[in-house]
Formats: structure tokens, C-alpha cells, sequence
């Protein structure tokens, strides 16, 4: 056997399995080789071993066709062992398995994703009663909100509150033959997004009831009389809804909730019905202290067996009016940073008849999956919304003060030391975005993605974390000095909120995301679960047999995969587009073959184990996450029709994604149980080294000068949030920034001829001397003078009297800097 006989076997090997072609080709290809070899008389010069080596592959590849044959030997066994090792699933973990869709998620976990797919998805695109209620009722609500005043008052008021229930704000989910907005997910998340961007108080107070709440549930699964009761009643903001998930002893956890409801007869006006006797302690329940309907979930019983023979029901929804006797309501807790009406609520014994569960008597028991349901796509739009919001505004005011904000007689925007985190905050914000989008695009297709949902949840309250806290460094004092000049510090203290509700963002990494993930994205895996978690009989042996011989198929095929573009460079791999970002189309590609044959590998390694390996679990969620959030980059990319001024945006997002996806990679691999497999792995998905590198500093300059200036890459990034045109605190930046842009060429003039710099310190006197020897008009000069003052204003911290700050209420004065620039 000759090394270039070995050579042809082994290339061509590789090919089908790159290919991934079934097995017959496989038998075929072999059997044509085999017959070729043989008539050129290769064959008999082969020695033994070689011959020998030949027969028990022809038998073995004929044996894996022979489908008897190959379970007899191979799958039946594995099915034993893989019934033992399968890790025990709950009736709410498996319904919050099967809860929601697979989208773009699927493919990526294909090792080979069909990229027509995601580009072919429509762009997004608001109705025209969604831009008109953006341009209209949301930009009139923003401009009646001040920050610091809501924050005093630890409330709304009055006028906000009636305008926001007169406009509808709280129907947008219910749809208009109920009276409400309907609109789409899209939409939704709009208004989150412009209000969020101007106070989080009023956000969330809108955010609440259309999302995972009594007005969603009642939507999907209540009865045609509770819909017409309540959602009318919903619509007009004559009843105000919360929904009570969390106990003391329930956070992350929810489904261990120790509330309990027993079924029994009871007296309901002056009837005897059947109901339920539930006893209940939630706490963090956002609008309860304002609330006049209650959404409950707690656990049924039936020990008398009035509803059948089964005695624990499961968990169940129902809605109980906060007037009802027995019902506690009203306490608030105060979120940190943030006044948005959230409290406890308790009851013990409180009768409700059976026609206030959600659903009716039929719907008992089934609360958990109708929870579930409704979080795959609920998660996706309100707290996203937050992330874009805070991302959008930090990287709009932070850029305009940055450019305004002088120190060393240049503006500190142009410091390399604060270019990098300006480029951090554009290129995460553009990255958040386009992930939001995408998203939403799914939902407006159908999909209840659970796996997208919970990414976007867990990395745009990060994206806004991180954004937010870059924004304070560059602001340095300004940022931490409170009062109503501070536009920063309400967004910076409330963080916490976004990252802990709707899972807990240690939670949602580190096993929910690749722990749902993988189940559910995965092509193979769930079918064997399926096959081997049910009954023992033939049906599910044969499923098993063919699921398990695909799988098999697959993880030789990624590891291929991985490899060939590994050695390439992914350079032969074919990009849907052409371009400067076809190159990441390829390498996309690339790694996602690596992640998905690094995923079969860990999963394969520690069976029904790695449910415990969380930080295993939160890497390979992190791959996923970018390899999802770098697909939506390059999808919004081109659905904005490729502007070349957004591309240093695009390349600072992907750079840095594929950086983590290899990072996250290599990690797994260096904690790999056995090490001389991982570095193996690792040189066969990086043979020439790590080809992944931070986004170029050049990048970051790009990036980061669109922000200091106004143009419209600048404008599509930060589209969609709020600009006050007023004199509050970021009406202020806006005018200084536009100002101070207006006025540099005469700025410049005048450094040029009388070699000074123009501040707020000297710019009176020196723009009078400049008028004099006529290096500027006095059109120029009066650019220059509204500049410096705008900037003063902008500069200036609040300061307080001693007295009113210890009194409990602090009302500012104007600074003296601020007093001199009016």
C-alpha cells in the first residue's frame, strides 16, 4: 500500500465527510477505490496488514448499512447505557425544554449554517401606526418626564399616570378588537426603548403589562369570558395588572415555589362553587402596590379528589382582583436607583372560584408551561430594550461630551485613553442592536426562539453594563455628582435591576442558555433523549439507532470541518457576500464547525454530568451567544445596504466576537478532563495558532471619531432614543455638542493666528481680539461665545444647601460656573 494510495484514501475520506454525505455514498465510494485498486493490480502489491485492514472496513461500512446488523452489535447496547447515564429531567424542566422554537440558534449549532436563511429574513420595519405613536404619544410622554423629579417624588405623577392609561401605553400586546394598540414586536420594543432612554421608572411601568404578564397569558390561554372581562378593561387602563412569580424561598428557582392553592367548595356571592384555597408570600412583584388585578402562580392540590384522581395538579396561573378579602397589597419595596412601583403581596386562605384560574378548569396544573411559553418570547423584547436603550444613549452623550469636555487645550474624545472605551461602547451598542433586531425579526416570522430570547436577555444587560460604566469613567466627576444635571447616574445605579430580574444573569449563562441550548439546537441530541427517555420497545430503539448513527455521522463531519478550514484559514469556504465582511461569513463558518464539535465532545465526555458543570456550560454559551450576535451584525450590516461609514463598527463588533468565541474555546479546552485530548483538539481547530485578535487600534480611532462628530453612522447607531430638545441636563449636551461642532472652523482660526486655544476661561477676551484683527466675523464670534457658554452649562456639577440635603430633600442652586455662563 503506497503513500499515495493512504494519501487518495484519506483525502477522499475527508471530502464526503466535509460534505457530509450518508453512508451509502461512503460504501459506494469505498467499493469503486477497492475495485480500481484491485484491477490496477495496487492490490496485490498491498501487504498483509494493509489487506487485512482493507476486508474489516469493507465489512464494517457494509455492517453500518445493514441496519439489523448495526444494532444488533453497536446502537441496542449504547441504548441501554444511554437510558442509565440520561439525567433525571422534571416535569418543569422538560416543559421548559419543549417551551419556545429554534431559529438561526439551530443553525449555528449545525457546524454549517445556511446563510440564505438569515439573509433572506425581512428587515425590520415599523407600521406606520407604530412611527406615528413613536413621533406622537412617546416623544409627548418623554418631554413630560424629568428624572430627578421622579426620583424626589418616588413616584409618577398624577398627569403622567393619566396620560399614560389615556394613550393606551398598556395595550400594546392586546389586540385592537379589544381596544388595544397590537402592536408588533417590534413596535413594543420601541417604545421601550425611546422611554427607557429617557427615564426607567416610566419604562418600566409601560414595560410591565405588555410582557410576561396577566395580559399575555389571558391573550394565549384565557377563557373567551375572562379575554372579554379583562382585556377591555386592560386596554383602557381601568385595571392595572402585575403578575406574582417570585416567594422568599423561590428566586432562580421559581419552579420550587412553596405557594399552594387546595381545591374545595367555598361560598362566592352567596353560591357554593368549587374553587380553591390558596395561601401565597411574593415579593419583587412590580406594580403590586398599584395593582387592582393580581396574576398568581402557585402550586394546586386536590387531596379530596374533587377534580380526579390526581392529588399534586402542578403549578397554576390564576387572576384574583386585589380587593378580594384576604388579599395583602400595597407595601412597596425601592429598587436601587430606580421608583417604579414594586412590592410584596400575601394571602392566606383566600377562596377564588375555579373561573378565575387562567384558562379555566382545565387549565389547572398547566401554569409552568404556559409561563414558559410565554417568556420565549416575552424575554426577548422588554429587558433587550433596556440594553439597546442604555447602550444607544451612553455611546450619543458620551461621544458629545467627550467632544465638548476639554482638559490639556484639546477635547479628551481625541486622548487614546478615551478612544478606547468610546470604540468599546460603539461597537457593543452596533452589536446589541443588531442582535434586538434580528430577534424581533423572528418573532414577527412566528418563532418563539427560547435560546435567542435568553441570549439577548443575558447580553445586552451586560453590553449596557459595561456600556454604562465606560460612560462614567470618561465623564469622570461630572458622573458622580447627583442632581438633575446628572443625566448618568439613574441609569448607572439601576443596572442591577435588568441584570437580576427574569433570570438572574449568572443563572441564564451558565445554564440556560448553551443547557437549553444544546438540547434544543442541537440536530440529534434531543431525538436520542426523546428516543431513550420513553417507553423500551422498538419504535424507540429504532429512533434511537438512527438518531445515534447521524450523530456519529455529524461529529466526524465538524471535526472535519474544523480542521480542513482550520489548515485554510477558511479561505475556500464560499461567502454569501462579497466585500470587506465576507471574510467573517467564512470565518463564522469555521467556527461554528469548532463550537459544535467541541459541544458534542464535552457532552459526550460527561453525559448526564455536565448538567453540574456550570462553568463549562457558561463558555459554551458565551460561543453561541457571539457566534449569534456577530450573524445579527452582519445581517443588519447589509439590511442598512452596506454603508461603508458603518464599517468600522462592524469590523470592531466581529473582531471582537470571534476574539471570545476563540478565547471561550480554547478555555474549554484547557479544562478539558484530559489534557492531552484537549491540546489535541485545540491544535486541530487552531493548527497555525490563534488567528483572532482585538479589534486594531486604527478600529477603535474609527470608531470612536464617529461618535465625536455628527454624521450618519452616528445617527443609525443611536437611532430610536430620545433627544430632548429642552435645557435639562442631556438637552443641555446636545445644543453644547452641535454648538461646539457649529463653531470650530472659527475656533481654529483663531488658534492658528493668535496661537491660543479657545476655552471657557478665556474665550471672551480672546474672541474680541480676534474680531479685531479679523481673523473671524462677528458671526463667528457669536458661534464661538454660545459655544463656551453652552459647554460651561454642561460642565457644571449641581450643588445643594447643607441644610436641604440633611432635611431629606434636596432642591440644587445654581453653580456659580453655571450662573457665569448664563
Amino acid at each position: 500500500m503506497d503513500l499515495l494510495s493512504l494519501f487518495i484514501i484519506i483525502a477522499v475520506a475527508m471530502t464526503l465527510a466535509y460534505f457530509r454525505l450518508p453512508l451509502w455514498a461512503w460504501v459506494l465510494t469505498y467499493f469503486v477505490l477497492t475495485v480500481a485498486g484491485v484491477t490496477t493490480r495496487h492490490y496485490v502489491d498491498w501487504p498483509t496488514w494493509a489487506k487485512m485492514l482493507s476486508g474489516i472496513t469493507t465489512l464494517t461500512l457494509f455492517g453500518f448499512l445493514l441496519t439489523p446488523l448495526r444494532r444488533l452489535l453497536i446502537s441496542d447496547r449504547l441504548y441501554n447505557w444511554f437510558r442509565k447515564v440520561l439525567p433525571t429531567v422534571s416535569q418543569t424542566e422538560q416543559e421548559a425544554l419543549e417551551a419556545g422554537t429554534v431559529w438561526w440558534d439551530a443553525e449555528l449549532f449545525s457546524g454549517r449554517p445556511r446563510w440564505k436563511k438569515l439573509l433572506s429574513a425581512p428587515k425590520p420595519r415599523l407600521s406606520e401606526e407604530e412611527q406615528k405613536f413613536l413621533d406622537g404619544p412617546v416623544e409627548e410622554l418623554c418631554e413630560m418626564l424629568s428624572d430627578w423629579d421622579i426620583r424626589e417624588a418616588k413616584n409618577l405623577p398624577e398627569d403622567v399616570w393619566r396620560f399614560i392609561k389615556e394613550k393606551r401605553f398598556l395595550s400594546m400586546i392586546i389586540p385592537q378588537q379589544y381596544g388595544g394598540l397590537e402592536f408588533s414586536a417590534l413596535g413594543n420594543s420601541a417604545v421601550v426603548m425611546k422611554l427607557a432612554s429617557r427615564n426607567l421608572t416610566a419604562a418600566v411601568t409601560v414595560m410591565v403589562p405588555n410582557s410576561l404578564g396577566p395580559g399575555e397569558l389571558l391573550l394565549h390561554y384565557g377563557t373567551e369570558e375572562q379575554r372579554n372581562h379583562y382585556l377591555p378593561r386592560l386596554a383602557r387602563g381601568e385595571e392595572i395588572p402585575c403578575f406574582a412569580l417570585t416567594s422568599p424561598s423561590a428566586g432562580s428557582d421559581a419552579a420550587s415555589m412553596p405557594d399552594r392553592g387546595v381545591v374545595c367548595k367555598g361560598m362566592y356571592q352567596g353560591k357554593e362553587v368549587l374553587g380553591m384555597r390558596v395561601t401565597w408570600d411574593k415579593r419583587y412583584i412590580t406594580l403590586a402596590p398599584v395593582s387592582t388585578v393580581l396574576g398568581l402562580a402557585f402550586r394546586a392540590f386536590d387531596p379530596d379528589g374533587l377534580l380526579g384522581s390526581k392529588k399534586e395538579l402542578g403549578i397554576t396561573c390564576a387572576l384574583i382582583p386585589t380587593n378580594t378579602p384576604g388579599v395583602e397589597i400595597g407595601n412597596r419595596h425601592m429598587p436601587v436607583g430606580a421608583v417604579f412601583m414594586n412590592g410584596p403581596t400575601r394571602g392566606t386562605d383566600v377562596f377564588i372560584p375555579m373561573d378565575w384560574v387562567i384558562g379555566g378548569q382545565k387549565r389547572v396544573g398547566q401554569g409552568w408551561r404556559m409561563l414558559m411559553h410565554s417568556l420565549a418570547a416575552g424575554r426577548a423584547i422588554s429587558l433587550p430594550a433596556l440594553g439597546a436603550a442604555g447602550g444607544k444613549m451612553s455611546s450619543l452623550i458620551t461621544g458629545a461630551y467627550a467632544r465638548i469636555r476639554k482638559q490639556f487645550k484639546m477635547p479628551i474624545g481625541y486622548f487614546e485613553g478615551i478612544e478606547e472605551p468610546l470604540a468599546r461602547m460603539g461597537g457593543i451598542t452596533y452589536r446589541m442592536d443588531a442582535a434586538r433586531q434580528l430577534t424581533l425579526v423572528a418573532l414577527a416570522l412566528g418563532e418563539k426562539p427560547s435560546v435567542l430570547s435568553a441570549i439577548l436577555k443575558y447580553h445586552l444587560t451586560e453590553g449596557n453594563r459595561q456600556a454604562i460604566n465606560d460612560a462614567m469613567d470618561v465623564h469622570g466627576g461630572k458622573g458622580i455628582i447627583q442632581g438633575p444635571n446628572n443625566y448618568l447616574a439613574a441609569a448607572y445605579k439601576t443596572i442591577p435591576i435588568s441584570i437580576t430580574v427574569e433570570g438572574a444573569n449568572i443563572l441564564t449563562r451558565s445554564m440556560i442558555i448553551f443547557g437549553q441550548g444544546a438540547i434544543r439546537c442541537h440536530p440529534y441530541l434531543l431525538k436520542e433523549m426523546n428516543a431513550a427517555g420513553g417507553e423500551a420497545g422498538k419504535g424507540s430503539r429504532r429512533a434511537f439507532d438512527k438518531a445515534l448513527f447521524a450523530h456519529v455521522g455529524f461529529i466526524i463531519s465538524n471535526l472535519v470541518r474544523a480542521f480542513v478550514m482550520g489548515i485554510t484559514g477558511a479561505k475556500l469556504v464560499r461567502s454569501p457576500v462579497g466585500g470587506p465582511t465576507a471574510m467573517y461569513y467564512r470565518q463564522i463558518n469555521r467556527m461554528s464547525a469548532a463550537f459544535t464539535f467541541v459541544a458534542d465532545l464535552i457532552l459526550l465526555t460527561y453525559g448526564g454530568r455536565f448538567k453540574f458543570k456550570e462553568k463549562m456550560s457558561g463558555r459554551l454559551a458565551d460561543v453561541l451567544s457571539h457566534l449569534y450576535m456577530a450573524s445579527a451584525a452582519l445581517k443588519r450590516f447589509e439590511d442598512d445596504g452596506q454603508p461603508a461609514a458603518d464599517l468600522p463598527l462592524v469590523h470592531w463588533a466581529l473582531r471582537d466576537s470571534l476574539l471570545t468565541i476563540q478565547n471561550r474555546l480554547i478555555a474549554v479546552l484547557r479544562n478539558y478532563p484530559v489534557a492531552i485530548v484537549g491540546r489535541l483538539v485545540s491544535w486541530l481547530i487552531f493548527p497555525f495558532g490563534l488567528p483572532y485578535n482585538e479589534p486594531r487600534d486604527s478600529t477603535g480611532k474609527h470608531v470612536a471619531r464617529l461618535l465625536l462628530s455628527d454624521n450618519a453612522a452616528r445617527d443609525r447607531l443611536t437611532a430610536g432614543v430620545y433627544r430632548s430638545p429642552g435645557e435639562d441636563a442631556a438637552g443641555l449636551v446636545h445644543a453644547a455638542f452641535a454648538a461646539v461642532l457649529e463653531a470650530a472652523p472659527a475656533e481654529r482660526a483663531l488658534k492658528n493666528a493668535l496661537k491660543e486655544v479657545v476655552s471657557i476661561d478665556n474665550y471672551e477676551s480672546l474672541v474680541q481680539r480676534g474680531v479685531d484683527a479679523g481673523v473671524i466675523t462677528e458671526e463667528q464670534a457669536s458661534l464661538v461665545r454660545r459655544a463656551q457658554q453652552l459647554s460651561a452649562k454642561v460642565i457644571s456639577v449641581d450643588e445643594f444647601p447643607r441644610a436641604k440635603i440633611e432635611s431629606g430633600y434636596a432642591e440644587p442652586v445654581e453653580s456659580a460656573a453655571a450662573a457665569q455662563a448664563s
